[in-house]
C-alpha cells in the first residue's frame, strides 16, 4: 500500500513535465489519476503509462478555464473513481515579453490559465467538498496550487507571468483559512525543473548533467513532496508555500511587516523622505528579482 491509497486525484496539466511526474508518483502509491491535459495524445500517453505499471488513470482534455467545463472534468472523475480527494493546479503557459511590448492578449491567455485556471477545479471541488462536510460526511481533501520563484521575486520579461503566480500564492493563503472548516487543506509550491516552459528560457543552466550525476532539475524530484502534500498524511498542513528544486525543500518566506518609524502623528511630506531612506537602510536586503 502507498501513502495514497484509494484516494483519487486531478492533475491539470499532466500530459508532460512536472504535471507527468506528478501522475505516476501519485500512482506508484496507489491513487486512482485523473490526467488533464490539452493534448489529449498526451494524457493518453501518461494514462497508458500509468497502466502498464499496473496503476488507475482516466485521460481527460477539458478545459480547465471555464466553470462548465470544470463541472465536467469532476463528473467524470466521479463516475469513474466515486471520488475526488486532491487537486493538483500545475497547468500553465507562459507569453514572455518586456512590460511595454507585452500586447493585451498575452497578458490575458497567462491570466486565464493560470489564475482563472486555479479558481474553475477548485472552486467546483471546494463546493463539493463543502456539502459533504455540511451533510456530516468526513473530507479529508487537499488542494496543492502551482506558484514560482517569479511570483515570490518577481522576474524581467514575465510580468504577466509573475503576477499571476503572485495571485496564485495569495489566492492559496485565502483558501486556507475559508475551506479548513471544511476539512481541505491549501498548500503552494514553488518548484525549480526541466519543463518545456523553462528549457528554453534556462537551457544551459537546465541540461542533463552527464553519466551519473544527479539530475538538480529533473521533474521527478519535485514529485514526492506535491505526492505527501495529497496524503492524508498532510492534514496538519495548510496555508503553506514551498519551494522545491533537487533535494531541497523549503518554506517560502512572504511578505510580511519588517522596520518601521511611528512618528505618533500625520507625517509632513517633507519629512517622508529620510524616513523611507532610513527604512531602506535598515531593512534586510532586496532579493534578487530573476533574470537580473
Amino acid at each position: 500500500m502507498g501513502i495514497c491509497d484509494k484516494r483519487t486525484v486531478i492533475i491539470t496539466g499532466a500530459g508532460g513535465g512536472l504535471g507527468r511526474a506528478y501522475a505516476l508518483a501519485f500512482a506508484a502509491e496507489g491513487a486512482n489519476v485523473v490526467v488533464n491535459d490539452v493534448r489529449r495524445d498526451a494524457a493518453d500517453a501518461v494514462c497508458a503509462e500509468i497502466k502498464a505499471n499496473g496503476g488507475q488513470a482516466l485521460a481527460n482534455d477539458g478545459d480547465i478555464t471555464n466553470l462548465d467545463s470544470a463541472e465536467r472534468i469532476v463528473a467524470a472523475a466521479h463516475d469513474t473513481f466515486g471520488t475526488v480527494d486532491v487537486l493538483v493546479n500545475n497547468a500553465g503557459v507562459c507569453r514572455d515579453r518586456m512590460f511595454v511590448s507585452l500586447t493585451e492578449s498575452e497578458w490575458d491567455d497567462v491570466m486565464r490559465v493560470h489564475l482563472k485556471g486555479h479558481f474553475c477545479l477548485a472552486n467546483v471541488l471546494a463546493r463539493r467538498w463543502r456539502d459533504a462536510s455540511k451533510a456530516g460526511k468526513e473530507v479529508d481533501a487537499r488542494i496543492i496550487n502551482t506558484s514560482s520563484g517569479a511570483g515570490l521575486q518577481g522576474s524581467v520579461g514575465q510580468s504577466n507571468y509573475s503576477a499571476a503566480k503572485a495571485g496564485i500564492a495569495a489566492l492559496t493563503l485565502v483558501q486556507a483559512v475559508e475551506l479548513a472548516r471544511y476539512g481541505i487543506t491549501v498548500n503552494g509550491l514553488a518548484p525549480v525543473a526541466r519543463t518545456g516552459m523553462t528549457e528554453s528560457v534556462f537551457a544551459d543552466m537546465m541540461k542533463k548533467p552527464d553519466g551519473d550525476a544527479f539530475d538538480r532539475f529533473d521533474p521527478a524530484n519535485i514529485a514526492p513532496l506535491v505526492v505527501w502534500l495529497g496524503s492524508a498524511q498532510s492534514r496538519h498542513v495548510t496555508g503553506r508555500l514551498f519551494e522545491a528544486a533537487g533535494g531541497m525543500i523549503a518554506l517560502a518566506d512572504g511578505w510580511r511587516s519588517g522596520v518601521q518609524r511611528d512618528k505618533g502623528e500625520r507625517w509632513n511630506p517633507a519629512e517622508v523622505g529620510d524616513a523611507v531612506t532610513a527604512l531602506i537602510a535598515e531593512a534586510r536586503p532586496a532579493q534578487k528579482v530573476y533574470g537580473t
